[in-house]
């Protein structure tokens, strides 16, 4: 059940005022600092952001994939950090659970997730297991009481937060693609689960990264994701999971995006060069116009594929089309931005430098543009095959 559309637009009313009133203010000071202030990490727990994509009965705010990127849409406008810190317990964490959990599990952890009392993260990636998860080394083998991780992770979001992480790992030591993979809930506190020192990375100050080690990490039984049912589903879950996130990037790109052309608008608009404002020529003119251009076939697309999401109709090739197209669209906004402003935008502390940096990443998680035009293409392929026979 999701909420009314009144309550609905309630929501997406009081996220749009925290970000603009209290996040945007915030920015620099999260990018010296390299962490989100306290007081809105509380302000966002009050706000139901911690569970907003997890559904009512386990403590959420429960809204639809439509109702989702809108909220995106206003998350993205400030700094990615700010969604980072939620964003896995609601996203790929959150839905290992929602997708592949047992009814137990899910009335276990998912209220957690959804209060922002625990941090979830997704430990997928690893060193040589990037862009093809079906390559990952992390290995469970059973013991007398449950099973025993050895393995390592990388580039895993809110490592250094986490209190729970969800772990692939490789239960069939024969299998070397996606089959005998399975998921795994491993709570930080665990003997044999170290989290190193978080990552210095080109942009997002404030959302945090680190690698993770398993050795011999011991847990239970109930511990496999789906019960007994769900040994060797990982791969299969953590591909619905994606899916779902990578509808939700591009969303935040448009949201960014339409930061950006903001952000240049207002500087188009005061900045004077030849006696009048750049805005006046026309050539910064074509740039605003590609860039709003952009902008709002990004955000079409995101509400067209939403809404085929919901309905079920497509849950695979629409979400890689909208995270393609939007996460490349924002980077040429972005560029365009910094073009607009000249040398100001090369500054640091300019929104439109740190933004430059920040949107760079898009291109790359939940699947690289490279890997979205791999899924687009066969299942284009796969489809044209299907309807010949």
């Amino acid at each position: 059940m999701s909420p009314s559309p009144e309550d609905v637009q309630l929501i997406i009313d009081q996220v749009r005022q925290f970000v603009r009133r209290e996040v945007v203010p915030a920015e620099q000071e999260i990018e010296e600092r390299d962490e989100i202030p306290p007081r809105l990490v509380a302000q966002a727990k009050a706000m139901g952001l911690f569970g907003f994509a997890i559904p009512e009965e386990y403590g959420g705010l429960g809204l639809s994939a439509s109702d989702e990127v809108r909220l995106a849409f206003e998350l993205g406008y400030t700094t990615p950090a700010l969604r980072s810190l939620f964003g896995t317990n609601n996203g790929i964490a959150g839905q290992v659970l929602i997708k592949g959990g047992t009814e137990e599990q899910r009335r276990r952890y998912l209220p957690k997730l959804a209060s922002g009392e625990w941090i979830a993260s997704f430990a997928l990636t690893e060193e040589n297991a990037g862009s093809d998860p079906a390559g990952l080394q992390t290995r469970a083998r059973r013991t007398a009481s449950g099973w025993m991780i050895d393995g390592s992770k990388r580039f895993i979001t809110n490592a250094p937060l986490a209190d729970v992480f969800m772990v692939f790992a490789r239960t069939d030591p024969e299998s070397r693609d996606h089959r005998g993979i399975s998921a795994f809930l491993v709570p930080r506190n665990t003997s044999g689960l170290r989290v190193a020192a978080k990552d210095e990375k080109m942009g997002q100050r404030g959302a945090w990264t680190a690698d993770v080690h398993f050795d011999q990490v011991e847990v239970p039984g109930d511990a496999l994701v789906g019960g007994p049912d769900g040994e060797g589903n990982g791969f299969r879950i953590a591909m619905r999971c994606l899916s779902h996130g990578r509808l939700h990037i591009a969303a935040l790109c448009v949201g960014t995006a339409r930061r950006l052309v903001d952000e240049s608008v207002a500087y188009a608009a005061s900045r004077v060069q030849g006696g009048k404002p750049i805005g006046e020529h026309q050539l910064i003119q074509a740039l605003l116009a590609d860039s709003q251009t952009e902008l709002m076939a990004g955000e079409a697309l995101v509400r067209h594929v939403a809404a085929q999401y919901d309905a079920g109709t497509d849950r695979r090739l629409g979400p890689s089309v909208a995270k393609y197209f939007c996460s490349e669209m924002v980077g040429r906004v972005a560029d365009r931005a910094v073009q607009i402003h000249g040398g100001a935008g090369y500054m640091r502390g300019v929104p439109v430098e740190r933004l430059y940096r920040d949107v760079r990443l898009f291109r790359i998680y939940e699947g690289t543009s490279q890997i979205q035009q791999l899924i687009i293409g066969r299942e284009l392929v796969r489809q044209a095959a299907g309807r010949s026979q």
